[in-house]
């Protein structure tokens, strides 16, 4: 495990890139390709900005989409599907893979497991969420499950979090099911790099690293377990480390 804390969400997003792009590079030139996947939020604007300025052949690239509302179109700003086309695959040429909550939702995500494990994920980028969540996996997560892909339920602390970053008008319309990347597949990536920032996640960030043990109830601190995590905090979210 690697803590970097940076001066601000800026800073922080440069050198978590560049760190990405390094990693992919070096994919690239060992077998010819890479694959990443990606997660979406405000707290991860600066990284995709500053990686899809990255020098990486993105032609070698396949990403694949970390988790989903359901019930929520395409078209509406919080889809997460939108978010990665217009903040990244509209950048760069990557092929891309995602998740589908439209029409039979098992089946696609058969196909899409299918994809997903047909070879290793070299680069996992894995937010944090204020109620500790990786994907949209809330306490008390499943880290039992071998699935690759689950509907799971939003809990409140979750749905407020959405609410509060701006994509939703009232909590009523944040959806109460979603699809999430299980615990157990995000943890078969070979590198997994962390963006964040912000002072909303420096709780999040305590209970994940100050954590005694590993707990489905904060599901991050199961991170802490990974061969080769990389976490990026700024002022603000590194700001109770010292408390």
């Amino acid at each position: 495990m690697a803590v970097y804390v940076l001066k601000n969400s800026e800073e922080l997003g440069k050198k978590a890139s560049r760190l990405i792009a390094t990693r992919l590079n070096n994919a690239i030139e060992k077998k010819g390709h890479a694959r990443i996947i990606l997660s979406t939020g405000a707290s991860q604007f600066d990284t995709l900005k500053y990686l899809v300025s990255e020098n990486v052949e993105w032609d070698k690239v396949t990403m694949f989409h970390l988790d989903e509302y359901i019930d929520l179109p395409e078209t509406h700003e919080a889809s997460f599907r939108r978010y990665l086309k217009e903040r990244f695959t509209s950048k760069v040429p990557v092929k891309a893979f995602w998740v589908n909550t439209n029409g039979n939702i098992e089946e696609n995500l058969e196909h899409l497991t299918e994809e997903l494990r047909k070879e290793p994920i070299d680069i996992g980028v894995i937010g944090i969420g204020e109620n500790g969540h990786i994907a949209f996996n809330d306490p008390p997560a499943d880290f039992d499950t071998k699935e690759a892909y689950r509907i799971v339920l939003l809990e409140e602390r979750c749905r407020k979090q959405q609410l509060n970053e701006g994509w939703f008008k009232t909590l009523a319309d944040v959806p109460l099911q979603a699809v999430s990347m299980t615990p157990y597949q995000i943890m078969q990536c070979e590198t997994i790099i962390s963006s964040v920032p912000g002072s909303r996640k420096a709780e999040a960030i305590k209970d994940t690293l100050k954590s005694e043990k590993v707990t489905n109830m904060v599901p991050a601190t199961l991170l802490t377990t990974h061969k080769d995590w990389h976490l990026f905090l700024d002022q603000e979210s590194a700001s109770l480390l010292n408390s």
